[in-house]
């Protein structure tokens, strides 16, 4: 059967268990509802993925307060109260806003949920490679491909329809309910931990759902419990005051494109290891849990290699596999590099200039100021003689965990055993976000509820969002409302 008639989407067969998940949906508390209203939720999504709301383009800056009051729109909608844009940055340097509501009628013995999301998208580019328009969304064979379908417009929509569901068929909700849509998450949060501070109280919750992750694939759910934080340079090298003859003074002087080059390759020894000093001394190990459940993972290497990356090789660190590589294990990557003369021909310099951008993934317990200062550490000792550096950090994020026995962890996973049929494997996201701002700053454990899929081109031409994974996200959100409200207000073990 096809979930809620919807397009292209053939039986779901939970593996494993060889269940249709169209002959247990009756269950399920929003069912009914999902199925009711499925034209309407479809058009609000289509609605919200035609406004550009492209954070790192300041000629977009009023396409993002566009979305943002779309957000605003669709919270009062649902029957969220005190909506409200919250502006960020300051007077000087004004931010992109971001959104909150609340329903706050559960009592004092309910807890209290912050459901985070962002409405903000990655640029297009390269816009040739798109099928259709980017911020034309369509639906074709149960998946629908625009900019921000997955990340993150599609998943906080079915955030606040869960929400809207239970409200409209039972007239409360069995938690206390609030919303926080960010509108500078792809551009790296800049001003997000000081909108958390300053508005901690407005904030204040005891367990956060995030919707901004993804699962190993349809048929094999799985739920985030750690995201890796980031460290970035842009390192700037320079040999002399101007481009030298090469004929006159090469072999005799600096060249910093070979400067830069050495540089980048002495980044990584023959294990493809880090060469920065202490880099792994604080590297957590996985839990007995997390082991088993990245040891049951399935992974076709082949299917990954060729299929989702379109690469022949997979070099990595020497001892680890490429799940491990990706998700567990912290990383060093050359973003950028360049130097000289690029253009038409040839131009016989000696490059005077390079500078090259590198990405420093993190994981539990790295700590990235220590991590900073062992990199200039590391740069200091390998500058070559007559190369002088300057480094630009270009931000920083923590990484997040929330330990799989957390009693919260397991609320999340009886929701998803609900709607797909099995529990979830736990898994590490390999990217990053300001997931552990909000745990910290807000002292509340951190749920990842998010059903994207590997090869849903986040961030890339043609990103889409399988419809079928959408409608199971929207029952799943409203299940883990109902296990959180059957909780006490800390979510303390059973």
């Amino acid at each position: 059967m096809l979930l809620f008639g919807e397009v292209g989407a053939g039986p779901s067969t939970i593996g494993g268990g060889g269940s249709s998940y169209g002959a247990r949906v009756a269950d399920l508390t929003l069912s009914s509802y999902a199925r009711e209203h499925r034209e309407r939720i479809l058009e609000s999504l289509l609605d919200w993925l035609r406004i550009p709301s492209v954070s790192a383009d300041p000629e977009r800056s009023a396409d993002v307060r566009a979305s943002a009051l779309f957000a605003v729109r669709q919270l009062e909608a649902a029957g969220l109260e005190n909506a409200q844009i919250l502006e960020t940055g300051t007077d000087e340097t004004p931010g992109l806003p971001s959104v909150y509501a609340d329903w706050l009628h559960a009592g004092s013995d309910a807890p209290t949920v912050l459901v985070y999301g962002h409405h903000d998208v990655q640029p297009v580019d390269p816009l040739e490679d798109w099928v259709s328009p980017p911020f034309e969304p369509v639906v074709v064979a149960g998946e629908l491909k625009a900019r921000g379908a997955i990340d993150d417009k599609g998943q906080t929509i079915y955030q606040i329809e869960a929400a809207r569901g239970l409200l409209a068929t039972t007239n409360s909700l069995p938690v206390n309910l609030k919303f926080l849509v960010e509108g500078e998450e792809e551009v790296g949060s800049p001003n997000f931990e000081a909108l958390l501070r300053s508005r901690a109280q407005l904030l204040a919750c005891d367990v956060i759902v995030v919707s901004d992750t993804g699962m190993i694939s349809p048929d094999v759910p799985s739920a985030t419990v750690s995201m890796r934080g980031l460290v970035a340079f842009d390192v700037a090298l320079r040999t002399a005051d101007r481009d030298l003859h090469s004929g006159m003074w090469g072999g005799t002087v600096p060249n910093a494109a070979r400067a830069a080059a050495e540089l980048v390759a002495a980044l990584h020894d023959a294990r493809n290891r880090v060469t920065i000093p202490g880099f792994y001394d604080q590297v957590r190990a996985l839990s007995p849990v997390e082991q088993a459940s990245l040891d049951t993972q399935p992974f076709d290497e082949a299917e990954f290699r060729a299929a989702a990356a379109g690469v022949t090789a997979l070099p990595g660190e020497e001892g680890y596999s490429p799940l491990e590589r990706i998700g567990v294990r912290p990383t060093a990557e050359v973003v950028g590099i360049h130097s000289g003369y690029g253009g038409p021909g040839i131009k016989t310099i000696v490059p005077a200039q390079a500078g090259f951008k590198v990405a420093l993934r993190l994981v539990p317990d790295q700590d990235p100021d220590l991590i900073t200062a062992a990199f200039n550490e590391w740069l200091g000792a390998h500058l070559p003689q007559g190369v002088t550096a300057t480094v630009t950090p270009e931000g920083g994020v923590s990484p997040a965990l929330t330990p799989v026995d957390h009693p919260a962890v397991g609320a999340l996973s009886r929701a998803i055993e609900r709607v797909w049929g099995v529990p979830p494997l736990y898994t590490r996201e390999g990217g990053s976000g300001p997931e552990e701002a909000l745990g910290r700053v807000l002292d509340a454990p951190v749920l990842f509820l998010g059903v994207g899929l590997p090869d849903d081109r986040i961030h890339a031409p043609n990103e889409r969002m399988v419809m079928d994974q959408f409608w199971k996200g929207l029952l799943a959100a409203a299940e883990l409302l109902i296990e959180l409200g059957a909780r006490d207000p800390k979510l303390a073990a059973d």
